[in-house]
This record gives C-alpha cells, sequence and structure tokens, in this order.
C-alpha cells in the first residue's frame, strides 16, 4: 500500500525566518559541492552572499516549504535572466528538497505550484555535471508543460550548464 502524499505548504519566508533558510542552504551547499567547487568558510560554513537580497530587493523571492509540518526545503526564485539578461524573465535561483524526501514527486509538486503562481517566462540553470537535477528538471518542465522541453547547453566560467527555458502561463483553450 502507497503511503499518502504529503501535505505540501509552500509560504514566503520572513526575515525572521532568514536564520532556518540559512542553515537549510548549508545542506543544499553540502549536496551542492559533489558537483561544484564549493567552498567552505573558516567558520565551517559554506554560506550564501546573494541570501540577504531577498528580504531587500522586490525582484527576490524567499520561500520555505514544509511536507505534513516539517522543513522540507525551500525555493529562491528572482526576477530576470541570468543568461541573456532579459529582466523580464523569472529565474530559479535555488531549489532544495531534503535528500529523505526526493523521488516521492514532492520536487516536481513543489515546482510546478511556484510556476503556477509567478506565471510568465521561465529559466531553469543546472550545471551539467549535476545529472540528477537535470533529469529532474527535465521531468518537471515536460510534466508541467505537457511537452518535451528540450535544454539548450551554454558556457560561463569554463563550465558546461543547461538551460531550461518555458512559459509557465496557462494555455487557452480551444474556441475560447
Amino acid at each position: 500500500m502507497n503511503a499518502p502524499e504529503p501535505i505540501l505548504e509552500i509560504f514566503p519566508a520572513s526575515l525572521a525566518q532568514r536564520p532556518v533558510l540559512a542553515n537549510l542552504f548549508e545542506l543544499y551547499a553540502h549536496d551542492f559541492s559533489k558537483f561544484h567547487d564549493v567552498e567552505m568558510g573558516e567558520d565551517g560554513r559554506f554560506g550564501y552572499k546573494h541570501l540577504p537580497l531577498y528580504w531587500q530587493e522586490p525582484n527576490r523571492h524567499p520561500f520555505l516549504v514544509r511536507a505534513d509540518g516539517k522543513l522540507a526545503g525551500f525555493v529562491l526564485i528572482k526576477r530576470g535572466s541570468e543568461v541573456s539578461a532579459d529582466a523580464g524573465v523569472w529565474d530559479m535561483a535555488e531549489f532544495f528538497v531534503l535528500r529523505a524526501l526526493r523521488r516521492r514527486g514532492i520536487g516536481t509538486r513543489i515546482a510546478h505550484e511556484v510556476w503556477r503562481r509567478f506565471p510568465g517566462q521561465w529559466e531553469i540553470r543546472v550545471m551539467e555535471a549535476n545529472e540528477p537535477a537535470s533529469g529532474f528538471w527535465q521531468r518537471a518542465v515536460t510534466a508541467f508543460t505537457r511537452n518535451t522541453v528540450v535544454a539548450s547547453v551554454f558556457e560561463k566560467n569554463g563550465e558546461r550548464w543547461r538551460l531550461y527555458s518555458f512559459d509557465s502561463r496557462p494555455v487557452p483553450k480551444a474556441g475560447c
């Protein structure tokens, strides 16, 4: 018998919750260090220099995620492409689901909810070396758009990246 799907809450992280998000970011950075040269500071933390901007700039949106009432991850989105410099594009800056909750459809549900809340053009950048994430985003975007989305490839600072681009606005029904 399959376990019921957890109840997900995706909610804006308040300034008071910034330390919680920073702690979760440490787990994310540790996971990410497998694919990217992420340096730990002398304080034993990876840190994220852009984190304070999510409470200072109106084009940035920090979210925490709970599954069945327990912390499950975070999502950081911002307006503005890191690739084309298009100011109108939504960018999935950072996305994290706790390891114990992966491969259960939770990440896909979170991504789909975020895309519904922020309709428009989206870009998701994934380091080519991070094959699990690339596969996840390929499946999540394809399921959301109901079209096979093929990533373009670009290089930045000597590293190869995959870029998933799509529009999250609902498609009008024929005859409307």
